[in-house]
Order: C-alpha cells, then sequence, then structure tokens
C-alpha cells in the first residue's frame, strides 16, 4: 500500500492543476479572500484527530444542544446536507429549531407566513429580496426550509444588515448570537441547528460570542468540507472519507470536493458579474464553458500533455485548437433542434436526451461539443474526459464532416460487433477514470457492488439499472460472468479462451448500453485503484488515451491485455 503522501499526491495532483485556474479568475474578481476575518477560519482549522463515520456524526448532533452547521454559501451541498439532518428520525427525538444566516430578523412575520402556508414559495422569494440580498442559489435554499417544515421544526431568520461591509461583521455575529441566544429561551428543550457561514464558525468569532451567553450550553461545531482537511484526508487508506474530528466539539464532514467548491463559486461570480441584458440570454443559463475548460486542462497537466504538441505521435496534435464548444442551455428542445440540424438519427437524439435528464450533461463526440443542462461534478468531469480521449485519437472536421488530416486518427474501418462493443466499453472506463482522478468523492464500482445488486428488491433493481426487471437480471449476469473470467493467461495455448469470451453481449437497446457502461466503469474503477497503488504510471495512462481504438480488434486486444495486467498485485 502506497503511502499516505503518496496517496495524497496521487488523489489531489489533477484537482490541484484545476483548481490553480479557477482561483486565479476568483482572486482577480474577488480580492477579500485576504481579510483577517477570513484568514481565522482557514488557520483554525489545518488538521484533526481522527477520521469518522457519517453515523458517528449525527450520534455527536443528536446529543448536541446547539449545533453550528458551516455553509459555503456557493455549494448546493452545504444546505443539502442539513436538509437530510433534518429528515433523519434520529434527530427529531426532541423538538428541533433551524437557524438561517439566509434570512434577515427582520423579515421572520415573512418567513412565519410561508410556514403557516398563507404565501407560497414564489411570494417569499420575492419579499425576502432573496436574489437581492442573498444571490445564491435558491433550490437547495428552498429544499431545507421545506424539509424543516415537513418535519416540524420552527424556522428563524438570524442575520442583520450590512452584510457587504466585512467591517461591520463582527456586529453581525453578535446579532446572531444574541437571536440564538433568545431561541434557545423559547425553545428550551430544542436541538438548535444554525446554518451560518464558515467563515463566522472561527473558534473566535460567533461559537466564542454564544458560549459567553451560554456558558453552560453544550456547542457542536460541524464544518463542510475544508480544503485544508480535505487534502490531509486524502492521504488516507479509505476509499472515501466521510468525516473527521477535529477536535473535541468541532467536526467536519465532507460531501464536496475542493475543487467543485471553486467551481459553483466562480458559477455565481458569473452570474454576479454579467449585466441584466446578459442575463435576459439562454434564460440566465451561467456561462459553463470556463468551468469544461479548467477541468480538460487539470487532465492535460494530469496526464503531462503538450497542448501544443507539433505532432501525434506520443501527443495529440495542436490539442490546444480542439477545445469543444460548450453549449450552457436549460432547454431540451434546443438540444432537440441542435441534434437534429447537425445530422443526428432519431434514436441517437432519443439517447443523448435521456442522458442529459439522468447526467445534467453530454458530450456530443460528432460535433465535439458539451451540452450542459445542469452542473455537475461528476458528469462534467467524465464530459471533459471524453473530450480529451477524443482528441488524443482524432476529432472530424466540423465543416464538411470529413477527416481533418492534421488532427484525425484513422477513420473507424468496418468495426464488427465486438470491436463496437470494446471500443464503447474502453471509452466508458476512461471517462469513469478521469471523473475519479478530477473528482475523487465519486463512489467506487466494484465487482461486490454488482453482486450486492443481486440482493436488492425488485422495485430498487429497476429503479437503479433504469431497466425492466428481467432485463437487469439478464445483464447484471453478463457482467458477472465476464468480470469471474481470468484473463491473464499469457501463452498461445491460453489465449484463445480469453478472446472467445471475450465476445459482445447478444442483446440490444438500453440492456447493451446498461452492460457497456457498466463494464467500462468496473474497469475504469481498476485503472485507478492501479494508479493509486503506483502500478500504473501517468505515461501509461497517456499512452492508453493515444490508442486507436477505432481500428479493427485494437479495442478488444487492449481491454483484453488490461484485465490481465490490472489484477491486484501485478503491474499494469
Amino acid at each position: 500500500m502506497a503511502t499516505t503522501g503518496i496517496l495524497r499526491s496521487r488523489r489531489s495532483a489533477a484537482q490541484l492543476h484545476a483548481i490553480a485556474g479557477v482561483e486565479r479568475e476568483i482572486r482577480a474578481i474577488d480580492p477579500v479572500a485576504g481579510r483577517k476575518y477570513l484568514r481565522d477560519f482557514r488557520e483554525a482549522f489545518r488538521s484533526y484527530e481522527k477520521v469518522l463515520a457519517a453515523s458517528d456524526v449525527r450520534r455527536q448532533i443528536a446529543k448536541a444542544g446547539i449545533v453550528f452547521v458551516g455553509d459555503y454559501h456557493a455549494l448546493p451541498n452545504s444546505q443539502r446536507y442539513l436538509a437530510s439532518l433534518l429528515r433523519d428520525p434520529q434527530l427529531h427525538q426532541r423538538p428541533v429549531v433551524l437557524g438561517v444566516e439566509t434570512i434577515f430578523s427582520r423579515d421572520q412575520h415573512i418567513l412565519d407566513e410561508w410556514f403557516r402556508g398563507e404565501i407560497d414559495e414564489d411570494e417569499l422569494r420575492q419579499r425576502i429580496r432573496f436574489e437581492l440580498d442573498w444571490g445564491y442559489d435558491w433550490l437547495p435554499f428552498y429544499e431545507l426550509l421545506s424539509a424543516a417544515r415537513d418535519h416540524g421544526a420552527s424556522i428563524y431568520g438570524l442575520d442583520c444588515m450590512p452584510r457587504e461591509d466585512l467591517r461591520k461583521i463582527g456586529a453581525r455575529d453578535r446579532h446572531a448570537a444574541g437571536k440564538i441566544a433568545e431561541i434557545r429561551r423559547r425553545h428550551s428543550d430544542a436541538l438548535v441547528l444554525v446554518l451560518f457561514g464558515e467563515s463566522h464558525l472561527a473558534p473566535q468569532h460567533l461559537p466564542a460570542l454564544l458560549q459567553q451567553r451560554l456558558p453552560a450550553e453544550p456547542m457542536l461545531t460541524v464544518l463542510q468540507n475544508v480544503d485544508a482537511l480535505y487534502w490531509r484526508a486524502a492521504g488516507e487508506a479509505h476509499d472515501q472519507v466521510e468525516a473527521v474530528e477535529v477536535r473535541e466539539n468541532v467536526l467536519c464532514v465532507f460531501n464536496a470536493t475542493p475543487l467543485e467548491k471553486c467551481a459553483h463559486y466562480r458559477l455565481c461570480l458569473d452570474r454576479w458579474g454579467r449585466s441584466d441584458s446578459d442575463s435576459d440570454n439562454d434564460h440566465g443559463a451561467p456561462d459553463l464553458g470556463p468551468t469544461l475548460y479548467n477541468l480538460i486542462d487539470g487532465m492535460v497537466r494530469f496526464l503531462g500533455i503538450n497542448q501544443y504538441s507539433p505532432h501525434n505521435t506520443t501527443q495529440p496534435m495542436l490539442l490546444v485548437d480542439l477545445m469543444p464548444e460548450v453549449y450552457s442551455r436549460s432547454s431540451d428542445a434546443l438540444l432537440r433542434r441542435l441534434l437534429s440540424r447537425k445530422g443526428f438519427t432519431a434514436e441517437h437524439r432519443r439517447s443523448l436526451l435521456r442522458q442529459v435528464r439522468e447526467r445534467g450533461s453530454v458530450y456530443l463526440t460528432p460535433i465535439n461539443a458539451v451540452y450542459v443542462r445542469q452542473f455537475r461534478m461528476t458528469s462534467s468531469a467524465e464530459d471533459a474526459t471524453r473530450f480529451l480521449h477524443q482528441a488524443c485519437r482524432g476529432l472530424p472536421n466540423l465543416s464538411n464532416g470529413k477527416a481533418l488530416a492534421q488532427h484525425t486518427a484513422p477513420v473507424a474501418q468496418s468495426l464488427d460487433k465486438n470491436d463496437a462493443f470494446y471500443m464503447t466499453v474502453f471509452e466508458h472506463a476512461l471517462a469513469f477514470f478521469g471523473s475519479r482522478i478530477l473528482h475523487p468523492a465519486r463512489p467506487a464500482l466494484r465487482d461486490a457492488d454488482i453482486a450486492d445488486l443481486f440482493d436488492v428488491t425488485r422495485e430498487d433493481l429497476e429503479q437503479q439499472t433504469s431497466l425492466p426487471f428481467a432485463d437487469a437480471v439478464e445483464a447484471l449476469d453478463y457482467l458477472t460472468q465476464h468480470r469471474e473470467h481470468d484473463f491473464r493467461g499469457n501463452q498461445r495455448s491460453q489465449r484463445q479462451p480469453s478472446e472467445s469470451f471475450a465476445q459482445a453481449p447478444a442483446f440490444t437497446g438500453r440492456k447493451y448500453e446498461y452492460a457497456a457502461e457498466q463494464l467500462g466503469y468496473l474497469a475504469g474503477n481498476d485503472l485507478y485503484d492501479a494508479y493509486l497503488e503506483g502500478r500504473l504510471t501517468t505515461a501509461a495512462l497517456r499512452k492508453l488515451f493515444l490508442t486507436h481504438i477505432e481500428l479493427p480488434g485494437v479495442a478488444r486486444e487492449t481491454y483484453i491485455q488490461l484485465r490481465a495486467r490490472l489484477r491486484p498485485g501485478q503491474r499494469a
């Protein structure tokens, strides 16, 4: 097993490359990051004492009196985490109260009217001046309010003006401390959950002010996704660290990566920086081009690719000129028009539209474009990797449909069904690998996860696979038998069974797509594990990206070789 430092380096390399570009943009627009109040928070939480499970965090929260939950306002996962707590029956053994920074105390009467059902969502949003006075995403915050109301938790606004002046931020903390103390007097036996901006939760800020007012009150601080703690936890042997104990009464949970945080904040800055006339275009869709390009740049630097290479051998030629067009849209109708205009078949259009609905985005290989309806880090990281894989092999000429001689790999020559299947599997494998490199928080997919699907209910199996029950079982049987096959034989007498076994499935349609995707994802996770363990170098990975799998026999042969070499303990 690799050492802590090596694991941390391997897990973090691509993210750090991608973050560098986003942070440069953010610093140019938002210069306040160096202010002392914000530094107090960053400097207070640099290390932790031990790793925790998510269930450990829930138990500590259930026992506490007042719980501060750190909010990174631009990150929807921050608000959704607290919404998930409010839905947890373990926390409702006593009354629960929610306090939020987002709503001014002066607007408590408006919040109460909504809570009693006297006004609807739109009126609440308008009257609390959400866009004007707050400006972050409404949907995850409204999900939080709804979760509280649905589970009988009283809700209070805690903030006051002015929000824009950091010189007055101490006064806001004192105001909030007074309001929380008032809530405790009003709800003496309740669990009080307080969602407040993370910088307010430095030990000497809001927690200290409230402890002065309520010295006997048992308090707990639950931070979310603190960068320094995340990078340190990246060195743990666990697939994914869910939470850590920073010190007594201070925990940190992880539900997003630093790159994900930066990407969402950049999107907020983009939305705030556009003029009203710009916002009217594209239904107010944010510009996701820089976000995708940063992800691509992270993978490019990770793989050691020269974007300006004049040849197409060990490097893709002039990658800098091949960057995809990025459509940031919210309408399926626009995507349908785009696909029809570019000559996609009806079946292909239906498949791509389904992918957009399920994933939020899709890479359109024939026209070298990414269509994004909703930004999700996992899907966008896959899209960035799919583009890079295609660019390494060559791109079509988008003006006349013919191959660009200087950029394009040899045209696929009458691939049989096995070649076509394994080319798709290979593309999924590298896409999954790249998404875990850029977004290590993505859950692993291993053979045990496929086996576990045989034990779920019929309804859950259909939901998780998006297949009818009989089709799901047949696809899982195929995956299980395929993965159990030993591809390690090297002698001629041993190779034939593997080649005979590596056949495309007999079924077609959505079942075929599911089998190819899952088989690719499993292989992609094998690649990621081998990379973390030091059995696979970035040079070898770059060679995989450059392999011309569109040629007859290449994809299947490359897949067989990978399966043979990616066994634990073997040098890949």
